[in-house]
């Protein structure tokens, strides 16, 4: 039998600037705001021929190509070939490695309110071709359109649990569908049953950057949180730390953890305000990654 040998390899991570040489012969051009910035974290891609004729040691055409955040920062040339390319790069990458290994099954999103798991779990969706649902959504479907804040108001939060309950095990029939659950989701053991049928997967945001982001909006649309005049920041933060008192346990649950704090150190960032959606997006692919890996025991990945 004839085998099928590729004619490329191609790599995709995350380096550091500093790690990026020059030697004679190849270019790394840079725009002028990057070349303030002594060290910054670039999104690197190479690739190459993969000839197994021979094993020993010999020289290769190669294209690298670099980004830093959203945009091509730089690119090293080898020949004439020049390649720009940025975070959805990487995304895709590793999409499509792990999705035959997902089997079809769901991925759901667990964590703090605007841990950002809606619009982490729209660039999921669409990266990996599954369909995305947010729990909240339906179940206001399903209350006429009502919002969540006004079922609370005037059911009370049983109602509303019992509800997103119900949502949950309506979801976990289904297959291919990255799924947005409430912050509250995690506290029903009966939501981890239907939840543990596919992968779960917390977004673990610091709080101070939880109340800043929720302060900023205001909480008129949080039933759990103040809405009243004075220190919204404070007093927002002071509620989502009695709240994750409850709940912090029930979150470590999940098959993989995405901490904010971490990809920040990893790519030098300090502030995590600073991540954009798409990273934490291939966070949460490589965090699913390694629990393929480790759980499930697919080390060929």
């Amino acid at each position: 039998m004839e085998a099928l040998v590729p004619q490329t390899v191609q790599f995709t991570n995350w380096i550091y600037s500093d790690k990026v040489t020059n030697r004679p012969g190849r270019s790394f051009p840079v725009s002028q705001t990057l070349k303030d910035r002594k060290r910054f974290p670039v999104l690197v891609s190479a690739r190459f021929p993969a000839n197994g004729a021979s094993n020993r040691r010999r020289n290769v055409d190669m294209e690298v190509s670099c980004s830093y955040k959203s945009v091509p920062g730089s690119v090293v040339e080898s020949g004439n070939n020049q390649a720009p390319f940025d975070e959805s790069l990487l995304l895709k990458v590793k999409s499509e490695k792990i999705k035959p290994y997902l089997e079809g099954r769901c991925i759901y999103l667990v964590g703090m309110m605007g841990s950002g798991k809606t619009t982490v779990g729209k660039i999921l969706s669409q990266a990996l071709g599954y369909s995305f649902s947010d729990c909240d959504t339906l179940i206001e479907q399903e209350a006429d359109g009502i919002s969540v804040a006004e079922i609370f108001k005037l059911h009370g939060e049983g109602f509303f649990r019992d509800k997103e309950t119900e949502v949950l095990r309506q979801l976990s029939l289904m297959r291919c569908v990255v799924v947005s659950t409430g912050g509250g989701a995690v506290v029903r053991n009966i939501n981890w049953k239907y939840m543990q049928k596919g992968i779960t997967v917390w977004l673990d945001v610091p709080l101070d950057a939880l109340a800043q982001r929720i302060s900023a909006v205001g909480t008129g649309s949080r039933p759990l949180l103040p809405n009243e005049s004075g220190d919204i920041y404070s007093k927002t933060f002071m509620r989502l730390s009695s709240l994750f008192e409850l709940r912090g346990e029930s979150y470590a649950n999940a098959n993989a953890r995405v901490s904010l704090e971490n990809i920040a150190a990893k790519l030098g960032e300090r502030d995590v305000s600073n991540l954009t959606p798409t990273v934490i997006a291939i966070e949460a692919l490589e965090q699913i990654e390694v629990f393929l890996k480790e759980k499930e025991g697919h080390n060929e990945l």
